[in-house]
């Protein structure tokens, strides 16, 4: 009896082990060394909140390091003018990149000028797209991102 209770435990542990590793997969890290997961927002074409959100990200790496931290900088709405080629500050945003941070580039928002408009929207080809921006800022909270808003 004892061995048979044994036998059925290694079995519930061989089966319900793998199956909660697969349940809660974390997302694969940026890096072997980050430590910080930063989402900075940007809804905003206003050039000062342009020139903040970069800017945050800029102290942001300057206190932690890019190998340290992660940063996404999603654009939507006005936001993603800041993302629109030939944008004054593709220098700043070139810079970043070079450094790691990603940006996205809700295509929602685009599209709907592009419609709205009758003309192409020409992006920034750093930039990454996404669908949407306000689903990719939450998705990327529930995968221990920091969401801020500058």
């Amino acid at each position: 009896m004892i061995r048979l209770n044994r036998l059925l435990l290694l079995w519930v542990m061989a089966v319900s082990v793998p199956c909660a590793a697969f349940a809660q997969a974390p997302p694969v890290p940026e890096g072997a060394f980050v430590e910080h997961r930063v989402a900075l927002q940007i809804s905003d074409a206003a050039p000062e909140k342009q020139a903040l959100v970069l800017n945050v990200a800029f102290n942001v790496l300057k206190s932690y390091g890019p190998d340290k931290v992660a940063i996404k900088i999603v654009a939507f709405g006005p936001g993603v003018d800041l993302l629109r080629d030939g944008n004054a500050n593709e220098p700043r945003i070139a810079s970043l990149v070079s450094q790691g941070v990603q940006f996205e580039v809700c295509m929602n928002t685009v599209e709907t000028i592009e419609r709205t408009t009758g003309k192409s929207y020409p992006l920034n080809p750093k930039a990454q797209r996404v669908e949407a921006g306000v689903p990719e800022l939450m998705s990327l909270a529930e995968h221990g991102y920091t969401l801020i808003r500058p």
